[in-house]
């Protein structure tokens, strides 16, 4: 899935409703929804651009870990699975 925005442009987005932009103007300019710019809001909030990319590298690396462990989970359990046959 492509995104439409970068973590960076939607901090910029963000930092435009602190500043003091109305929030039914920035979804217009920006052509987002409501929704949309909440959860952002509520993931993105109070972060900095290097915060951001920060947080884009730790989701990566969870992700290997993630596919890591499952991958030895299997592995073991295809082990015990051998062990437990009678010969």
């Amino acid at each position: 899935m492509k995104k439409r925005f970068t973590e960076e442009q939607i901090i910029k987005i963000l930092r435009e409703q602190e500043a003091g932009f109305p929030v039914k103007e920035i979804i217009r300019l920006h052509g987002i929804s409501e929704q949309t710019f909440y959860r952002w809001k509520s993931k993105f909030g109070g972060m900095e651009v290097s915060d951001a990319k920060r947080l884009r590298e730790l989701e990566t690396e969870n992700g290997k870990l993630k596919r890591l462990l499952a991958d030895t989970m299997l592995d073991n359990v295809a082990l015990k699975d051998v062990v437990s046959r009678k010969w």
